[in-house]
């Protein structure tokens, strides 16, 4: 008997072929040729420094351009008229600003009686200086005594508000550190504390002025009770919120290594959440400064929003606008500083930032 030939298969008897859908494209991949278009968001990867040191300076040139253009461009917003020459307007004079309609209606009545019309040039708002202006504004108060001796200078007031914020957030941190540390590292003190805590802390700090008043008195001591109270308990939640992160196979070889309670949260858990912690403080030191403007209006009213309100008050709103920046540029000094500080006190941390 004949053993069975192979068969051959022809193109009849092949399977047929299954349609194969196409991957979807991969966020932050490279581009497949025949593709026109591209994804922008994709897998976060640092930027290069020029990169950063380019973007950096355009997100403050981007504000500062508008700011320019409306200032600068008549065209863009300039709803007033800023009086040069009055003419025969008795009620007008040099510098005033008037609405565009108004100083329009004055100039057709004065030439339909044949008199002499009002001169002008468009203006902003007097609450909207030029970037020039506030810029001759910080500079003069920054290095020329003010003119009257009984009145405010803006480097006494600045240097008073931040002493406010040192003894307020000094005050708070010495208490809410720890107090954060243990509800982080102790789920019993964590329910016996954060729960009040979370209560107090929507309540809005500046509804205890009254009280901190008959308390504390007049003076400083109100102001710095604001600020303790505007941080404290957020700075319990935050802090014991970063001791939770610490690994539990770290604690759990220190526990087998013989470490207990307080040498635990001082040897293991602290060194482990230190370099977070230094940069949750950094955080919550922008918030002592927000509210520094309501604490300094309780009692008597002192510091850098003394020098704000009184500048408002007689519509010198270039003073506004340069002690306002003389906070930010505070602000954001002491961030960088710290920063730095913080390099240099956790290197190991440095890739973390």
């Amino acid at each position: 008997m004949r053993a069975p030939q192979p068969r051959h298969l022809s193109d009849r008897d092949a399977a047929p072929a299954v349609a194969v859908a196409p991957l979807p494209p991969v966020a932050g991949a490279a581009p497949v040729a025949g593709r026109a278009r591209r994804s922008w968001i994709g897998v976060a990867r640092p930027l290069s420094r020029r990169r950063q040191g380019t973007l950096t300076l355009l997100s403050f040139l981007i504000p500062l351009g508008l700011w320019a253009a409306v200032s600068y461009l008549p065209f863009l917003w300039h709803p007033l008229v800023e009086v040069t020459n009055p003419g025969d307007v008795a009620w007008m004079e040099p510098g005033m600003r008037v609405p565009r309609a108004a100083f329009a209606e004055e100039v057709a009545a004065a030439q339909g009686a044949g008199g002499a019309g009002p001169e002008g040039r468009p203006a902003n708002p007097v609450y909207l200086p030029a970037p020039h202006e506030v810029a001759v504004a910080l500079w003069t108060a920054l290095t020329a005594p003010p003119p009257q001796r009984d009145a405010i200078w803006l480097p006494a007031s600045l240097w008073h508000s931040i002493q406010i914020i040192f003894w307020g957030f000094t005050i708070s941190s010495l208490v809410g550190v720890p107090l954060g540390v243990l509800c982080g590292a102790q789920a019993s003190i964590a329910r016996l504390t954060e729960p009040v805590i979370e209560f107090v802390r929507y309540l809005p700090a500046p509804a205890f002025g009254a009280l901190m008043v008959a308390i504390l008195g007049i003076y400083d001591g109100p102001k710095i009770a604001i600020i303790v109270i505007g941080t404290f308990f957020q700075q319990v939640l935050v802090i014991a919120n970063t001791t939770r992160r610490v690994d539990p196979l770290l604690v759990e070889a220190a526990l087998t290594m013989g470490s207990r309670n307080l040498r635990l949260i001082r040897r293991v858990i602290v060194p482990a959440v230190l370099p977070q912690i230094y940069r949750d403080q950094r955080i919550l030191l922008g918030w002592a400064w927000t509210y520094l403007i309501v604490a300094e209006l309780i009692g008597t009213s002192s510091g850098i929003t003394f020098f704000i309100t009184q500048q408002a008050r007689y519509q010198h709103f270039d003073n506004v606008y340069a002690a306002i920046l003389v906070i930010g540029l505070v602000g954001i000094a002491t961030d960088i500083a710290l920063a730095l500080l913080g390099r240099r006190l956790f290197p190991h941390a440095r890739a973390e930032a």
